[in-house]
């Protein structure tokens, strides 16, 4: 029986439409590779190691089993917010009203006084870096009327990039019995989003940016610590410990990995480090990763 594989549809309308990822069979530790990484030892733990080129699946521990997205979920809520800009439904400079519901919202969060208001562009940004749960409810709000609206499109996108086992309810990821996911489908969302936006992919690069006059840092330590890791995003709430997905790419290969329900930020970082050192040598080569 062959490896798991995520394998890919290429769209030819134009270059910029690149890669919309499915799965096309069930995540199997069959023919995976053998990890020399110790999982972590919780039972909110899942993980999977993918060599982006190929879609196959080189690592993967419960990567099929339920969790909680957390702010992961702002993956997908960044790759509406992109399509709507390349649809032309949305300018960067364009300035998106923050209601007193989303700036009511929890932290992480930007801080809005009443009437206040984010460009996409800086939007962007405090998704990426600083994970704003403020900005996410009024990108939803914006996009779609009103982020119960928001979510069932999310949902609905899952679906056509594969994604079965997730269910979003908001935009942000914050706590919601209803919100699930899966490690696998968070790492169909990953590959998806830089397949798909390869000219908005840069922006999970940053470690900060400056709003309102002031800096503002982010969450993702490994983000110039390890070599090759270029994005993607954190999060955490309680009930899905501390998770990570990580795009890493060097001398041609390219893997995206998912770390779901880490004890610590640390822990879990070490753990994606760990990952990414012992399976980005493994993945394939190929032109155009």
């Amino acid at each position: 029986m062959h490896a798991s594989r995520v394998s890919t549809t290429l769209p030819r309308r134009f270059a910029a439409l690149l890669a919309l990822i499915v799965f096309l069979s069930a995540c199997t530790t069959q023919g995976v590779m053998q990890s020399a990484v110790t999982p972590l030892a919780s039972d909110k733990y899942a993980a999977i190691v993918v060599d982006a080129r190929t879609g196959k699946v080189l690592y993967e521990r419960a990567s099929g089993e339920a969790r909680y997205p957390a702010s992961l979920a702002k993956m997908m809520t960044l790759y509406l917010l992109f399509e709507a800009l390349d649809d032309g439904r949305l300018r960067l400079d364009e300035a998106i009203p923050v209601s007193a519901f989303a700036a009511a919202r929890p932290p992480s969060k930007i801080g809005f006084k009443r009437g206040g208001s984010i460009d996409a562009r800086s939007a962007i940004l405090a998704l990426c870096v600083r994970s704003a749960n403020d900005v996410a409810v009024a990108v939803a709000e914006r996009l779609a009327g009103s982020e119960e609206a928001f979510a069932r499109m999310m949902t609905a996108k899952a679906r056509q990039l594969g994604m079965t086992g997730t269910v979003f309810r908001n935009a942000s990821g914050l706590p919601d019995e209803g919100q699930r996911t899966t490690a696998r489908d968070m790492a169909v969302l990953a590959v998806a989003l830089r397949a798909r936006f390869p000219h908005h992919y840069h922006y999970f690069a940053n470690r900060e940016f400056v709003f309102g006059g002031r800096v503002v840092r982010g969450h993702n330590s490994l983000l110039g610590r390890v070599p090759g890791v270029d994005g993607l995003k954190t999060g955490y709430i309680r009930a899905s410990g501390f998770n990570l997905a990580t795009s890493a790419g060097r001398g041609g290969r390219r893997i995206v990995a998912v770390v779901m329900g880490g004890e610590s930020a640390a822990s879990r970082d070490a753990h994606m480090a760990s990952l990414v050192e012992t399976y980005l040598p493994r993945a394939s080569t190929g032109a155009g990763q």
